[in-house]
């Protein structure tokens, strides 16, 4: 059938194939795991933030835009005093909503 040295040299090529498929295989491997890292952080903060009760959400808003505002404009003194007493009523509007909707009632008077 064949000649011994013509299935010498197909077997070579067979193990040279075999050696760059393993090799692109590993690169793919190691490019999916590049990939996905931003990807399973993300994940993971979202998990976290779930974890958050709902009131310390709505806390954050505020303190986060005062960061920001310290940052954007650090030579401003922020009255904390007044932002308390400005953000207090809507805290505390939706505080109530917040109870209303978790004892499943719509808010309204019957």
């Amino acid at each position: 059938m064949y000649p011994q040295q013509e299935l010498a040299l197909l077997a070579d090529r067979k193990t040279i194939l075999r050696q760059g498929i393993t090799r692109r295989r590993d690169q793919c491997v190691a490019d999916a795991i590049r990939v996905t890292k931003p990807l399973e952080l993300l994940d993971r903060a979202l998990i976290l933030w779930r974890r958050i009760p709902p009131l310390v959400k709505l806390a954050a808003i505020p303190l986060g835009l005062l960061v920001i505002k310290r940052t954007i404009f650090p030579k401003r003194k922020i009255n904390i005093f007044g932002s308390l007493l400005r953000w207090g009523s809507v805290v505390y509007g939706a505080m109530g909503s917040i109870r209303t909707a978790s004892k499943g009632q719509s808010g309204t008077v019957q």
